[in-house]
């Protein structure tokens, strides 16, 4: 897969990013904690500007994803991304915390525009048989960087300081931009934007594509249950370490880097048997790993079982990640890369900001276990949407073991 120039330069741009990211967002939840004195509705607030441009933007990066040039597109997010970090920081030291949290939102609705056009990238320039490969070599970085990038967050933060942080973030943004410059420009890319459409009529025929295909179909329903699934408790996991283990909130790196061990070992294990395991059975799987350790962490009061169940958890979730992928790829044509993703991120990320809004507040009004449980019945009425994709291939290959 590394002889594909696409795929090395979409990589190494994709691993920088994560490492900017996790910097910036660890360090903006530290500091806020800090000032706010760990108030969990300010907590919510901080993951509700990393994933609201998702649910508002998506379906209008994904469609002029479809119609711009993907390399300038990637190429200028970053560069916009860079600079919202470094105007910020000049604000932030005239006294305004608040504006952090714009940073964050600035940072996520440009991610809506350059994430499509990478999938685009790839799409045309990768093998079909690679693909669910390639996703999966996208899982395990993005689990390398949730072993390590909290640690890295965490210990740039507490050493030098929020100014740092995010000048680091911004620094990393820029190098990315100049790694995509690597990007060979070929006669495909040229093409893309050739005809006169308006972009209503682009949007109007991505959202017909989507639910004219049952599998898109049906991955959206999904989408809807598991988004709100994991925005329930996606704020919530600092509380688990006050609240149910009685640690300080600098342990919260810990749960999170065995996670990403986890997820690494996960996605690693996945890369090998990715030609043998169709994504709908994957995804499946994902699911109810997730719905058995959201039940277990928000009811254990043990570090020791947290932790293995952080492990159970991170082993499994790679199928979630990849199978969504790779569905959404191996069901869409590639000029509808982006708006089919358009559409279809907003009911995930839609229904999580929604989850993540009233998290905090349930918590507030309910109990830390309660909302657990809450979240692993979502990720269980996620699974029963996937039955009859299952169903439809067991019987595909059985005409086919009888022919």
């Amino acid at each position: 897969m590394f002889k594909n120039p696409y795929i090395r330069a979409i990589i190494a741009s994709n691993a920088l990013l994560n490492l900017g990211i996790w910097v910036r967002n660890f360090a903006i939840l530290l500091y806020v904690t800090d000032l706010t004195h760990n108030d969990p509705m300010y907590v919510s607030l901080i993951s509700v500007a990393e994933y609201a441009p998702i649910f508002l933007f998506a379906i209008i990066g994904g469609t002029f994803a479809d119609r711009w040039r993907p390399k300038r597109t990637m190429i200028s997010c970053d560069l916009l991304s860079a600079a919202s970090i470094f105007i910020v920081l000049l604000a932030l030291w005239y006294g305004s915390w608040q504006v952090l949290l714009l940073s964050t939102f600035f940072s996520a609705i440009l991610s809506q525009f350059s994430q499509p056009s990478a999938m685009k990238l790839l799409k045309l320039h990768v093998e079909p048989e690679q693909l669910q490969g390639v996703m999966a070599l996208f899982q395990s970085l993005m689990s390398l960087f949730m072993v390590i990038g909290p640690v890295i967050g965490t210990f740039i933060y507490q050493h030098f300081g929020i100014s740092v942080s995010l000048s680091i973030t911004g620094i990393v943004f820029l190098i990315s931009a100049l790694v995509l410059t690597r990007i060979p420009q070929d006669e495909q890319e040229l093409e893309i934007v050739d005809y006169p459409t308006h972009f209503i009529q682009e949007l109007k025929e991505g959202i017909r594509y989507v639910w004219n295909n049952r599998t898109l179909r049906t991955l959206g329903g999904t989408f809807t249950v598991i988004g709100l699934a994991v925005g329930l408790i996606q704020p919530l996991m600092i509380f688990v370490v006050l609240e149910n283990l009685g640690q300080k909130k600098e342990f919260l790196q810990w749960p999170l880097m065995a996670g990403g061990v986890a997820m690494l070992i996960g996605g690693s294990m996945i890369m090998g048997v990715t030609k043998k395991v169709q994504p709908q059975m994957l995804l499946v799987t994902g699911l109810l790993a997730s719905a058995l350790s959201a039940f277990g962490v928000g009811w254990s009061h043990n570090i020791v079982l947290t932790m293995a169940l952080q492990v159970f958890s991170g082993l499994f979730y790679p199928c979630i990640h990849i199978g969504i992928t790779t569905m959404m790829m191996k069901n869409a044509e590639a000029a509808f890369i982006g708006r089919v993703g358009g559409a279809l991120s907003p009911l995930f990320s839609g229904m999580m900001v929604v989850g993540m809004s009233i998290g905090g507040t349930f918590k507030r009004e309910f109990s830390l276990d309660t909302v657990y449980t809450m979240s692993a019945g979502l990720f269980l009425v996620g699974v029963i949407l996937l039955l009859p994709l299952l169903r439809e291939r067991q019987s595909v290959q059985a005409v086919i073991a009888d022919e």
